[in-house]
């Protein structure tokens, strides 16, 4: 249910072509987590003057919110090469040996999703954060001996949607930890002008805040509305995004003036309607409308949970009463 979604957090299989052109490649051309984004810019010169590679660095929060470009910035602010990997694609000890045998003096490995990445598989990557050598083991049972393998100095940035996961002795070896948080209208309103220069589609002030309120707080969906009412503009007006052609292409997409689309209205009315308003466990909830628990807890709870329709209780998910108000139900 979530893969259909336009103002899904997560990354569609046709984002990838659209932030690769409009990906910013410094740290002057980012917008928006200023105080993540100038704490990383004085760690990086700090180590460029020292002649030293940078410390390992952490990047936690919400899907959408650019810690794959901030990754990039990084690994293009140092001058150095970046080789990317995600948790989940690293499932034995030779999968990592391969990915780290590939590294070159002061390169960035960027991990995706690092939370899910093996425990076991931990246990080999602590050495080559500390002390830049995998240990590893050869040979089958009865005759199996370690091996030490030297590695260049690099730099490991890990991103992940849920610090949580994460064990104490692999977030421990992280220098660097920086939380990214949803974006203010203000910021967003710069991210869709600067897509409105790259792509050569103009847009008017007015529709490009209208955009920016209705985004979620999240870069990889204002620029995934942008995409998609720009195809609007050309084929219904003169190929300029105005508000007439925004509001009438989002109302197309069912996404509301709120940012809220059918998703959510089906979320919250399914505890409104089958338990009363909450609370309700997760796992119950995903039940009644079909969806995983993980996907309502990393996807739709976060913006939800931050505006107020949603609160979380020690006994479930409850609705608000701004939620009572949204729907147009009486409590």
């Amino acid at each position: 249910m979530d893969d259909e979604r336009v103002i899904t957090t997560r990354e569609l299989y046709d984002d990838g072509e659209l932030d690769n052109t409009i990906r910013p490649e410094s740290i002057v051309e980012y917008i928006g987590q200023s105080d993540v984004k100038d704490n990383i810019k004085v760690f990086i010169e700090a180590a460029k003057m020292r002649n030293e590679v940078l410390d390992h660095v952490l990047l936690y929060g919400p899907p959408g919110l650019g810690k794959t470009t901030l990754a990039y910035i990084i690994a293009n602010e140092l001058g150095t090469n970046i080789k990317t990997a995600s948790g989940p694609s690293i499932e034995k000890t030779g999968d990592l040996a391969a990915i780290l045998s590939t590294l070159e003096e002061g390169d960035v490995l960027f991990i995706d999703e690092i939370h899910r990445i093996p425990r076991y598989i931990e246990e080999v990557l602590y050495p080559a954060m500390e002390d830049f050598y995998l240990d590893i083991v050869v040979g089958s049972e009865g005759s199996s001996r370690n091996i030490k393998i030297n590695l260049p100095h690099f730099t490991l940035v890990g991103a992940t949607t849920r610090a949580g996961d994460l064990s104490s002795p692999l977030r421990d070896r992280f220098g660097i930890i920086a939380k990214l948080n949803y974006y203010t209208e203000d910021e967003l309103y710069s991210i869709v002008k600067r897509t409105s220069r790259v792509l050569d589609t103009p847009i008017t002030d007015d529709a490009a805040s209208e955009l920016a309120r209705r985004s979620r707080g999240t870069p990889r969906i204002a620029n995934r509305l942008f995409k998609r009412v720009r195809d609007f503009a050309l084929v219904y007006g003169d190929g300029i995004i105005n508000e007439d052609i925004l509001s009438t292409s989002l109302d197309r997409l069912k996404v509301d003036k709120t940012g809220l689309d059918e998703t959510d209205r089906l979320l919250l009315t399914a505890i409104i309607e089958r338990f009363n308003g909450g609370p309700v466990g997760l796992e119950a909830l995903a039940s009644s409308i079909g969806e995983e628990a993980s996907t309502i807890e990393d996807v739709y709870e976060p913006y939800l949970l931050q505006h107020g329709y949603l609160k979380r209780t020690t006994r479930g998910r409850m609705v608000t009463d701004k939620t009572y108000e949204y729907l147009g139900i009486e409590k």
